[in-house]
């Protein structure tokens, strides 16, 4: 059940990196599904795609759109736009 669950949540962070620069809020809402099924088989965010949304407003953050990436002392800092948070 868990392969099914992370092959959903691919196919649809997938979908929402394609159909953002169209519909940034259908990506949206493909991220809301994602999140959805990852609480319903008690599983962690797939960590090719825990960065691709923001933890405080859960968007879906695309580099150089709605997010800015930094490095700072080393470390990598993502802001998004949306909201504000680091």
């Amino acid at each position: 059940m868990l392969k099914i669950a992370e092959e959903r949540i691919d196919i649809l962070f997938n979908k929402a990196d394609e159909e953002f620069a169209i519909h940034p809020e259908r990506s949206n809402r493909y991220v809301e599904m994602a999140r959805n099924i990852a609480k319903k088989y008690n599983m962690k965010m797939p960590s090719k795609w825990a960065k691709r949304f923001c933890r405080n407003c859960h968007y879906f953050m695309k580099p150089g759109s709605n997010c800015q990436i930094r490095l700072s002392d080393s470390s990598v800092v993502i802001k998004c736009l949306e909201c504000g948070n680091i």
